[in-house]
């Protein structure tokens, strides 16, 4: 029988990655919410360190939303070409801007947030936990599709929208804000593709076939 769901205690078997990663930045290294919603859309399929890499010369450009409602496809290419479907992204970033106009005008509802190009729910997600505004879901990255599986409180699955759903159903609502985060970080850090599971702070309830205790 699997541990987490004979338990149910999901808050408990997860409190020491909560508070390990409880409120840490995301790696995205973004300065405020006009550049997180960029660099998000601009993330997608790529790496983070890509994209912090190309960001401060891209903003020196278009430091808001306004400058870059007021550009172009084609100008903006150049700025992003070392990114992945930069073409793509691109037009999805004008119109973003185009519908948006002002950074104070960038929503910050689940619903208004997926209504732009280019942002679906994990990006939403992300968003929204990085301006602190309450979860509506959870983050489901790429991180947190191979990681949940692994400790048992999911089938597996590579669909990152039917992640979230699942999470949404085993975990208390109180811990969506932090807990995609949190699983993500763990991935990146520990439980890797080739997972470092001695030092993992949840390893003793972990279902990980090739632990070591």
């Amino acid at each position: 029988m699997d541990l987490f769901r004979e338990t149910n205690d999901w808050e408990a078997k997860l409190a020491p990655i909560l508070e390990r990663y409880k409120d840490r930045k995301h790696p995205l290294d973004y300065q405020n919410l006009y550049q997180l919603v960029v660099m998000v859309v601009l993330s997608a399929q790529d790496s983070d360190a890509n994209i912090n890499k190309i960001a401060p010369a891209l903003f020196e450009i278009f430091p808001n939303m306004e400058s870059l409602a007021a550009s172009n496809i084609d100008a903006l290419i150049p700025h992003i070409s070392k990114v992945r479907n930069f073409g793509t992204k691109a037009n999805w970033l004008i119109e973003i801007a185009q519908t948006v106009q002002k950074d104070e005008n960038i929503p910050l509802t689940m619903e208004n947030l997926i209504a732009l190009k280019g942002i679906g729910r994990k990006s939403a997600n992300v968003i929204m936990r990085e301006a602190g505004i309450p979860a509506e879901g959870i983050i489901a990255d790429l991180h947190v599709i191979r990681v949940s599986p692994r400790i048992g409180l999911i089938q597996e699955t590579k669909d990152g929208i039917k992640v979230e759903k699942l999470l949404m159903q085993v975990l208390p609502k109180n811990i969506w804000g932090e807990i995609g985060m949190a699983i993500s970080f763990l991935g990146r850090e520990i439980c890797r593709p080739t997972p470092k599971c001695p030092e993992c702070p949840i390893l003793k309830d972990c279902q990980y076939p090739l632990k070591t205790i």
